[in-house]
């Protein structure tokens, strides 16, 4: 059940009434041009498309590995570009074809450590050099309920020493992340800004939640050396 495509029933069921709640923050995309390209990978119903469109971003890209949310997306916000993933964490999408990648309330949705790994690859692959990576996910909680449920679920599914995971009393399996785990998760990402919120979660319990503004190197350090070191012709 790691993988992200592997709760699309879940998500489908789910398409037509969840609400997501995950908060944009503007001025992190201050110095973004309108005209950039930006991806949104999980875009759900089209939420934080529709909202990056109001401040002024005009090449929106938005995937997710349930048809029920692509649908809902395309009717509620029509002007809009959207996409089913068919085989996730990998998208359709060209190398280094954007500018920015949004993913919200994503990893909370992949239980699997090495899931989480494969999916942050994907979007390394597809992020321009100097692009950014806006993440906004949950933390682990410290309240009576939650840890029952981590406990509950310990050894089920296997993430961050199965410590985190857990079951919604709807069906979902999700897990919230240690710091440390997405410090590790975000390696090879310049960090360039975090900041903790609350969010209201889809089920209405409010959750800790954090968000990391990243940047992927604009060169590499291979790239580096072999520009240096290339004969000139």
């Amino acid at each position: 059940m790691s993988e992200p495509g592997s709760q699309v029933a879940y998500w489908d069921a789910a398409a037509a009434t969840k609400t997501f709640t995950h908060p944009l923050h503007p001025p992190w995309l201050d110095g973004i041009s309108g005209h950039a390209t930006i991806l949104d990978y999980g875009c759900g119903y089209g939420r934080v498309m529709a909202e990056l469109q109001q401040h002024g971003f005009d090449n929106l890209t938005g995937v997710d590995i349930s048809p029920g949310m692509i649908e809902r997306a395309r009717r509620l916000h029509p002007t809009l570009r959207f996409a089913t993933l068919d085989t996730p964490p990998l998208s359709p999408c060209p190398d280094a074809a954007f500018d920015a990648v949004l993913l919200f309330g994503v990893l909370t949705c992949v239980p699997g450590d090495e899931a989480q790994h494969r999916l942050i690859t994907e979007l390394n692959r597809v992020l321009k050099p100097g692009g950014i990576l806006y993440l906004s996910d949950l933390l682990l909680q410290d309240d009576e309920r939650n840890r029952s449920r981590y406990d509950r679920h310990a050894n089920d599914h296997g993430s961050h020493g199965s410590y985190g995971v857990f079951e919604t009393g709807d069906g979902a399996i999700c897990c919230h992340h240690p710091r440390e785990w997405l410090a590790t998760l975000l390696t090879g990402f310049e960090t360039v800004a975090t900041r903790t919120i609350t969010v209201p979660t889809m089920n209405g319990h409010e959750s800790t939640g954090i968000q990391i503004l990243a940047r992927k190197p604009a060169v590499t350090a291979v790239t580096a050396v072999t520009a240096v070191g290339a004969p000139s012709r």
